[in-house]
């Protein structure tokens, strides 16, 4: 599978030059399998350029489109999916267990007067909303297992396997805090364990920690600890902060490889940067 980044930015768009490098559009994955199926993580502004790529490559008409949460920064870039307005798209929306009625309210709610000048029942492509929790799902040559995130308001991360490799992501997650019906921080070493590679929430450095416990992100040391002992192969910082330079992400970078090496740790870790492939 090939897993490309079209936005990484947590929280809200943050374009300009000071994150050019990492890039200031928030979450939006493309996944291929390796049978070519297209699934599709997120909502944000980064699918806007998916989109794009979508309709010039001219191949797939389905598409799975798995949404982790329903945060404002990882819907907003669903009013601009082309594909959405074309016929003879179909589109398969998973998330959470209430996801055939919730998400296809959330996603038409952003587009109705007066906030979008173009309603959801404009759309021409065949929309599927399906119930998937706690299901583990075939989707291509592919598994997807969910698992719910430390997030308020709730959400689900997934891990992928395909072919002996695996990827696991977990954006918005908390692992310093446990929400209600979370997993803990044992049930998450146990989800990653041995994954090929995990693309993990990272937005707060230990001292953001200190005044923004319970918003529902990470600390470095606390996604280091779970590539540690959960025996990760490659971590990917992810949800990087809108107020974090390109520089800023860089020293997080740092700082996270400094803590693996110094445990023992062989994973390998980078900053997820928009416009990346990891091909596994």
């Amino acid at each position: 599978m090939n897993i490309t980044v079209w936005g990484c930015r947590g929280s809200l768009p943050t374009p300009g030059e000071g994150t050019a490098r990492y890039g200031g559009n928030t979450t939006c994955l493309e996944i291929r399998l390796d049978d070519d199926t297209l699934l599709v993580v997120d909502a944000g502004s980064g699918i806007r350029g998916l989109a794009k790529k979508i309709m010039s490559e001219g191949g797939a008409r389905e598409i799975f489109f798995f949404i982790t949460h329903s945060h404002w920064d990882h819907l907003m870039g669903f009013p601009f999916f082309i594909p959405a307005y074309v016929e003879g798209f179909k589109v398969h929306v998973r998330g959470g267990p209430l996801a055939k009625r919730s998400l296809k309210n959330y996603l038409a709610h952003q587009m109705q007067p007066p906030y979008f000048p173009i309603t959801f029942d404009m759309m021409k492509a065949r929309f599927d909303f399906t119930d998937s929790d706690p299901k583990i799902q075939e989707i291509g040559s592919a598994v997807l297992t969910p698992i719910r995130l430390n997030h308020p308001n709730g959400g689900y991360g997934f891990r992928l396997n395909e072919n002996g490799r695996s990827f696991v992501f977990l954006t918005d997650n908390e692992l310093d805090m446990q929400y209600e019906k979370a997993p803990s921080f044992a049930d998450y070493v146990a989800f990653c364990e041995g994954v090929d590679l995990l693309i993990h929430d990272a937005q707060y450095t230990d001292e953001d920690y200190r005044i923004k416990a319970g918003w529902g992100h990470s600390t470095l040391g606390s996604v280091a600890r779970l590539a540690r002992e959960s025996g990760v192969k490659r971590l990917g910082l992810f949800h990087h902060d809108p107020d974090r330079t390109d520089d800023g992400v860089d020293r997080c970078v740092e700082e996270c490889r400094k803590r693996l090496d110094d445990a023992g740790a062989g994973t390998e870790c980078f900053g997820s940067r928009e416009g990346m492939t990891v091909a596994l």
